[in-house]
């Protein structure tokens, strides 16, 4: 594949193809949700939510990580996030709204993630944490499982809880972080990492 070079980055890629997918989708999703035709809207979703899973995964496999990549990606998941919870109000609040309240403090503490990285080093946090990045697949197989076969509330809980405590880690790594990178794991490898660096002195 030609190589297209950003800062100093390959980034022309299976893995960035695949999040560029995800935007480029993101309006058809839009449609068929603001239009009520919920077949469609889900069969594009949940194409989405796997492509999410995909692209990640390509990456760390075939070592083909970049910076570009990671903050393509987490544009992408934004705009596939935003039209899976536009789907839970649209076809499926009758099932969400008695437990409304742990959806509202995962939104609290995921714009909060945002407003913390954009007020820290004024840009996407790409960070990829394991704790967001299996909060992101078990929230793909709830969303999944929600609009084929129903609402399950102890899966809903499992998703919605998880992503707020990833969310919340994303915060405290970004408090402590000089600047926004890749492959930072998560607060536990980080704390490790900086012990070990004093260690060294």
């Amino acid at each position: 594949m030609k190589k297209f070079l950003i800062k100093g980055e390959s980034v022309l890629n299976v893995p960035n193809l695949i999040s560029l997918y995800r935007l480029l989708i993101f309006p058809v999703i839009l449609y068929f949700a603001l239009t009520g035709r919920e077949q469609w809207y889900v069969i594009l979703l949940c194409i989405s939510l796997i492509s999410d899973v995909l692209d990640g995964n390509i990456a760390r496999i075939f070592k083909l990580q970049t910076n570009f990549g990671a903050a393509l990606d987490n544009l992408a998941d934004i705009f596939t996030y935003a039209m899976a919870l536009l789907g839970l109000f649209l076809f499926k609040w009758s099932e969400i709204e008695p437990h409304a309240w742990i959806l509202y403090l995962f939104l609290s503490v995921f714009l909060l993630s945002y407003l913390v990285s954009f007020y820290r080093f004024g840009k996407i946090p790409g960070l990829h944490l394991y704790s967001a990045v299996s909060a992101g697949y078990v929230q793909s197989v709830f969303f999944f499982v929600l609009f084929v076969f129903g609402f399950y509330p102890w899966m809903y809980y499992l998703a919605v809880g998880w992503g707020a405590i990833a969310y919340v880690e994303k915060i405290f790594i970004l408090f402590k972080l000089d600047d926004i990178k890749i492959g930072v794991k998560g607060l536990y490898w980080l704390m490790k990492k900086d012990r070990e660096r004093l260690n060294r002195y």
